[in-house]
């Protein structure tokens, strides 16, 4: 990725490139990274399945059944292989094999474990449960809550991101209290807030364009990861936003 030099030094042990050396680590049975990617491949993406799955009609434990064995099985069966950059949004990839394994376990016996003997992924219940709750409770469809979803989780990645660059260069309470104004909303806060943490407010508007800047490469990485080239990200980028704004 052109931004490596960018990103604060990673913590020793710490598996993670992009999102589509993920895929690649954990579609290859023979590499040893395997097993640690498809869990860093489910925490990433496992809620908008999870939310996706719920709003087709299904009840909490059977959505958890069904998201943790898609994961699973994805692995098991090699499906990651027929993922590639440059055949689109992985989103749209990921999306296509779930409602293809789904329609598979319906037409089978339910009362076999699932993952044929690959370990289950760790996904906790309520978290997924309370992330659907708090979804809009209009009749959005399945398609378009999971792209929603999707959305949010790219931002979150991004914000996280955002946050340990910033902690790795100064104290975590100072950009928790500049993170409010990062939506651009809020200005007239400037004044309060730099007289509490004891500078200009000038120097404080530069401060926050800086961060504004690069959340906005940072966000734009990130939807990079998961689309098939860099051309597609301002298309992706303004669908995202725009299932956002609905």
């Amino acid at each position: 990725m052109s931004d490596a030099g960018s990103r604060p030094p990673r913590t020793p042990g710490r598996f993670a490139t992009t999102q589509w050396s993920l895929v690649t680590a954990a579609a290859d049975p023979d590499n040893p990274s395997s097993l640690e990617a498809l869990p860093a491949l489910c925490s990433s993406y496992w809620q908008p399945i999870y939310v996706y799955l719920r709003r087709r009609g299904l009840d909490h434990e059977e959505t958890l059944d069904l998201t943790q064995g898609f994961f699973a099985k994805l692995l098991e069966k090699h499906y990651l292989a027929d993922a590639r950059r440059e055949r689109g949004r992985f989103r749209t990839f990921l999306l296509t094999a779930l409602n293809h394994y789904v329609a598979n376990e319906w037409d089978r016996e339910r009362a076999q474990k699932r993952g044929g003997g690959v370990a289950a992924i760790p996904i906790d219940g309520s978290e997924a449960e309370t992330t659907y709750r708090h979804e809009p409770s209009h009749d959005d469809t399945p398609e378009r809550l999971f792209d929603r979803r999707w959305a949010r989780t790219l931002l979150d990645a991004g914000l996280k991101r955002l946050r340990e660059e910033t902690v790795h260069r100064e104290e975590a309470g100072r950009f928790e209290r500049l993170l409010p104004l990062l939506s651009g909303e809020g200005d007239e806060g400037y004044r309060d807030l730099a007289a509490a943490l004891g500078v200009g407010e000038s120097a404080l508007r530069v401060a926050v364009y800086r961060m504004r800047r690069r959340f906005r490469a940072i966000l734009r990485d990130e939807v990079a990861r998961t689309v098939g080239d860099r051309s597609s990200v301002d298309e992706e980028l303004r669908h995202l936003f725009a299932v956002l704004g609905a």
